[in-house]
């Protein structure tokens, strides 16, 4: 197996691409990146390749391609070709870095996504991903789009085929749809924190025209995403799924799920569905007070009747002293003295929205047990 140092100096490399580069397809490798920030923009379609960082807090990726930029042709380049990294091929493993597009609000750039995964079998740990719109794309595409070339880039014209995908003790920040895709994919033990997007309130951070325009500059209260936020403040939509109904879909299990401090109460929604077999669902996971009490929303509207989705929680529990109302960072999570206390109302969920028994739970979490196992082993799936 080959090994590849990247370092800022004195390594094989100090562009991380030129290393990708520099791997035969059929060679296995690894490529260890060393500490610093490494504004690149990179492409990876080898057949078994890991790369490992240096720490979440040392090696950082950092890219800030956006969706609204208008390309040379005149096109915008669309959400597909805004990735910080793409990883195709058969098998990626990714450890002990981060990975951000810093192109910031997506009420003002449009979507902006961190990571494209893509390989056949993807594995992530110790990895932050941070963006706003369109955080991490787990692949493969929708069979169609609903617009003329809306998924322009480099899987557009290819036949979709599903992806396995497992993430463990990673972080992911975003806000409007900002965990996306048709795999199946696994998180666990993972820190995930939604935005606080500022409704109405200043800061350094959003420019006064995002502010303009999440307030509905035309006086409709509808964002450039569509969110109707002239009822009420919505910060974001964790996931947008898109796989059929026979996948596995998203599963997360003993995650974290909060608003970035300074979020509002009920402003975050655990998903809504890209396409209308979605499938998600969080298993003995600790959430905040800024999740929604509908829990998922719909596609176009928080009430939307979605009946073909599958969408649900089981022994969800709030948490105390991180998120909305506490003083912790959600990124300190879950290690900070926030304990979960009581067990989390479904009440109010929307009535598509599953409370998953017991049974239910267990055979979920022998599936999911076995897509980790695959992606821990050989990859033979």
């Amino acid at each position: 197996m080959l090994t590849i140092k990247v370092e800022k100096s004195g390594g094989d490399y100090s562009v991380i691409q030129e290393a990708i580069d520099a791997v035969p397809y059929d060679e296995s490798a690894v490529i260890e990146i060393g500490a610093g920030v490494y504004k690149e923009k990179i492409f990876c379609e080898k057949k078994d390749i890991t790369f490992v960082g240096s720490g979440m807090a040392e090696t950082v990726i950092d890219y800030d391609d956006y969706a609204n930029e208008v390309m040379p042709d005149g096109s915008k380049r669309g959400t597909f070709r805004t990735y910080t990294a793409f990883f195709g091929g058969k098998k990626v493993t990714v450890k002990d870095m981060t990975i951000r597009n810093s192109a910031g609000d997506g009420r003002v750039v449009g979507q902006a996504v961190a990571v494209y995964a893509d390989a056949d079998v993807c594995r992530f740990e110790n990895v932050k991903m941070t963006g706003c719109q369109d955080t991490l794309f787990c692949a493969p595409l929708p069979v169609a789009a609903r617009q003329q070339n809306g998924f322009m880039g480099p899987r557009m014209m290819t036949e979709r085929r599903l992806t396995k995908q497992y993430y463990k003790n990673c972080e992911i920040v975003g806000d409007v749809d900002f965990i996306f895709g048709g795999a199946d994919a696994v998180f666990d033990d993972c820190v995930i924190t939604c935005n606080d997007r500022m409704f109405g309130r200043s800061s350094a951070g959003v420019s006064a025209s995002s502010t303009t325009i999440a307030s509905g500059a035309s006086g409709s209260g509808v964002d450039k995403d569509q969110i109707d936020v002239s009822e009420r403040i919505i910060n974001g939509y964790v996931t947008a799924a898109c796989g059929l109904k026979d996948n596995l879909g998203f599963v997360f299990r003993n995650c974290t799920i909060t608003g970035a401090s300074g979020c509002e109460k009920g402003s975050v929604f655990l998903g809504r569905p890209w396409r209308e077999e979605a499938r998600t669902v969080f298993l003995n996971c600790t959430m905040d007070d800024s999740i929604a009490p509908e829990r998922f929303s719909g596609w176009g509207g928080i009430t939307k009747d979605e009946p073909n989705t599958f969408y649900g929680e089981f022994g969800t529990r709030i948490a105390t002293g991180i998120g909305a109302e506490g003083s912790n960072t959600a990124s300190e999570a879950p290690n900070s003295g926030a304990e979960a206390g009581k067990p989390a109302s479904l009440e109010h969920k929307n009535p598509w929205v599953r409370d998953i028994d017991e049974s239910l739970a267990t055979e979920i979490t022998r599936r999911a047990d076995e897509l980790v196992q695959g992606v821990n082993g050989d990859g033979s799936l």
